[in-house]
């Protein structure tokens, strides 16, 4: 077996794994933490609470628009791109076809991929330079922010490399990035993305719960 081989047989299924258990191991650690038992008397639905303070903070409310609309707009931007490229760029529907589903669907236009990725690089850019030149965000932030910041940026640029397959080996480091972000994913602030369902909805089903919208 070659480099590119290795590279897209035992390695990938390797990070894979590694993905999928890390993932896991995280979830579960924080279904365990439970809750501590709330003895007061309820004033609201937590269910109700919960989808509505998972739904809520997807916009600005309450007096906070002016203040995040630097944020929310590179936030849209980056995460809006990078999830199009994910599910929708040609090389990826065919490889979620052959490798891991079974089934593909309609491929992004040239074009469309073109779009999608200056979203993405300029909505990761203006996050990142806001990170560094934030005093806030500057002082809370740390090796990880950086990492996972830059890892993602190496992985899109790679994969703008190696999109019109013309060497094996841009497509062979392309994999490689990518299977080193899966490994990285389930043990940094990366892994925000799962988290992130649990932290909006148990804080939603608590205020929900006093009957006060969060």
């Amino acid at each position: 077996m070659d480099f590119i081989g290795v590279v897209e047989g035992p390695l990938w299924y390797l990070s894979a794994a590694v993905f999928v258990a890390g993932a896991l191991w995280r979830t579960a650690g924080i279904l365990r933490l439970g809750k501590k038992p709330d003895l007061s008397v309820p004033r609201g639905s937590a269910a109700a609470g919960a989808i509505r303070g998972f739904f809520l903070h997807f916009v600005p409310h309450g007096g906070f628009g002016r203040r995040t609309a630097f944020h929310l707009f590179a936030g849209y931007l980056f995460h809006l791109g990078l999830l199009i490229l994910l599910i929708w760029a040609a090389p990826h529907v065919a490889f979620l076809e052959k490798r891991v589903l079974g089934f593909g669907w309609e491929p992004l236009p040239p074009w469309g991929f073109v779009v999608a990725a200056e979203a993405a690089f300029a909505g990761l850019i203006l996050l990142w330079f806001r990170r560094v030149s934030d005093p806030v965000l500057k002082t809370i932030s740390d090796a990880d922010d950086h990492i996972g910041s830059w890892l993602t940026f190496v992985v899109m640029l790679t994969g703008c490399l190696a999109l019109q397959e013309s060497h094996a080996e841009l497509r062979a480091l392309h994999m490689l990035t990518v299977e080193a972000w899966l490994i990285y994913f389930p043990f940094s602030r990366l892994m925000h993305a799962v988290t992130f369902v649990f932290s909006r909805a148990y804080t939603g089903a608590a205020f929900g719960r006093r009957g006060v919208t969060p």
